[in-house]
């Protein structure tokens, strides 16, 4: 602890390495640890979401395959914000407006299903998305501010050393340290955020195929109901 709040340079203290950074460094610093902040929230945010959404969905369609009666499951499910829910009602709905009149269109009917629960699904999967773009957006530019700002600090360094016409280690020493700290800065930004995107991406994409699988079964119990009310 005593380590991190150090105000001397040369103890290699965080704190100590921002104070004695040059001010662009020291906001490159700056935008670089909200940044971490901003990162961190979005994956605490995301594993909660995410863990939350499965267990959901699994429950829902173990409730859903064991009920009789759509028309009551929809009754009681309907409304669920659940992105299976949302899948489920977008079929009941079409398939209502589809059979509403006398003579029923077979082939336009399951196009229009398919149709309309293929759109919950991307609907669904585009706000699960919302906020991966910042995590890829952080994870590739991250390194490159901090590079920049461990660019600036050299040469900062370098008209020290020109000013004070000292070469020294000891001269110099302190202001590369500071100019790498941002690097190191930047490192710790993008890391999680790559690491997380691509761990929260695969997680997407098994929830869509999840969604898919869901929209096709009730795709086809909805086309099976469809040839018993042609035979009527």
């Amino acid at each position: 602890m005593n380590l991190f709040f150090n105000t001397d340079a040369t103890s290699l203290s965080p704190v100590a390495l921002f104070i004695q950074a040059d001010w662009i460094v020291k906001i490159v610093m700056l935008g670089l640890l909200l940044a971490s902040i901003w990162t961190w929230a979005i994956i605490i945010g995301f594993l909660m979401r995410l863990g939350k959404i499965r267990k959901g969905v699994k429950r829902f369609e173990r409730d859903f395959w064991k009920a009789e009666d759509i028309d009551a499951f929809y009754r009681i499910e309907g409304e669920n914000p659940l992105p299976t829910a949302r899948v489920f009602s977008a079929g009941v709905k079409e398939w209502r407006r589809s059979t509403v009149g006398g003579t029923i269109d077979r082939d336009g009917t399951r196009e229009r299903l398919a149709t309309a629960m293929g759109a919950a699904v991307a609907g669904e999967i585009d706000e699960l998305s919302d906020g991966l773009n910042v995590l890829a957006t952080v994870g590739s530019v991250a390194p490159f501010v901090g590079l920049f700002g461990t660019v600036w600090g050299i040469m900062h360094s370098f008209t020290e050393i020109a000013a004070k016409q000292n070469s020294s280690l000891a001269a110099v020493g302190p202001g590369i340290a500071e100019a790498l700290f941002a690097t190191a800065i930047g490192l710790f930004a993008a890391i999680p955020a790559v690491i997380a995107y691509n761990r929260f991406s695969h997680g997407i994409n098994r929830i869509e195929a999840r969604l898919n699988r869901f929209a096709d079964g009730f795709h086809a119990t909805l086309s099976r109901q469809l040839e018993a009310e042609g035979t009527r």
